[in-house]
């Protein structure tokens, strides 16, 4: 039986139009019969991904910055996996030596950017956050992740293969049906991904990974996706994503998340 689902955000739960009432709905009947909802996102625990966390399950625990922060849903920190200073260090001088975008997320809720940029500026829209224009190297709190904000081209690629090729660190990639076109690339701690976050908070309650249930769409979802006991894949998913789910549902405009939810209850 399963008795946890995680949730990924964008192109699951939220889509170009936003959080439809379907899945809100189907959200609270899976929790009236026993099921626990939790976020598992890229995003920050904060602005809009916070909001949803509280309406999801306020007392539950919900995964943000690629795994590397574990938060309740009124924001208290549970769990959080830092980057190394000598990783930190570098994976901004790559950044700035390929001339890629790229926001700096600290544990305490912190966000921050070098250089001002539109796609910047559109994604701090779409999460409902103002980051503060700060110098990487002044930064004193623990940073849990860095994010490119890159389309496809040249400086991107050859970044990539940087941060590839580089010991200690991991590179999540996803996309978000808001901001078509613009890559969200992250950099956190070897070792920690949704998977790690995700095997923590089933632990919380008491659950092993085969009683919870991942519904996601992107390449960051995939390792959580294969190793739940229910992965299901969204109607946007990439193939890779929905080769390897087991239930394939619909887009989310057209409620795909209920489905999932009913999937899970039945």
């Amino acid at each position: 039986m399963i008795r946890l689902v995680f949730l990924d955000i964008d192109g699951t739960l939220h889509g170009p139009m936003g959080v439809p009432e379907c899945a809100w709905k189907a959200a609270e009947q899976a929790r009236a019969a026993g099921v626990h909802l939790a976020i598992c996102t890229g995003r920050p625990g904060r602005g809009f991904a916070l909001e949803y966390a509280q309406r999801l399950e306020a007392s539950g625990l919900h995964i943000f910055e690629s795994g590397a922060v574990v938060r309740d849903g009124f924001g208290k920190i549970v769990h959080s996996s830092a980057l190394s200073t000598q990783h930190f260090i570098r994976v901004v001088e790559l950044g700035r030596e390929f001339g890629v975008p790229f926001e700096i997320y600290t544990e305490r809720g912190g966000f921050f950017i070098e250089k001002p940029a539109a796609d910047l500026e559109a994604h701090q829209r779409m999460i409902g956050i103002q980051a503060e224009l700060y110098p990487a190297q002044n930064i004193g709190d623990r940073v849990v992740r860095v994010q490119f904000v890159a389309r496809e081209g040249e400086s991107w690629l050859l970044l990539r293969n940087k941060l590839r090729l580089l010991d200690g660190v991991e590179l999540h990639e996803a996309t978000s049906p808001a901001l078509p076109g613009i890559g969200f690339n992250s950099v956190t701690a070897s070792g920690v991904s949704k998977l790690s976050a995700a095997r923590f908070v089933a632990a919380y309650y008491q659950l092993g990974i085969e009683s919870a249930a991942m519904v996601g769409d992107g390449e960051n979802d995939l390792e959580l996706i294969q190793s739940v006991g229910l992965g299901i894949a969204m109607g946007e998913a990439p193939a890779s994503v929905k080769k390897a789910a087991r239930r394939v549902v619909s887009t989310v405009e057209n409620c795909g998340l209920a489905e999932a939810l009913q999937l899970v209850l039945a």
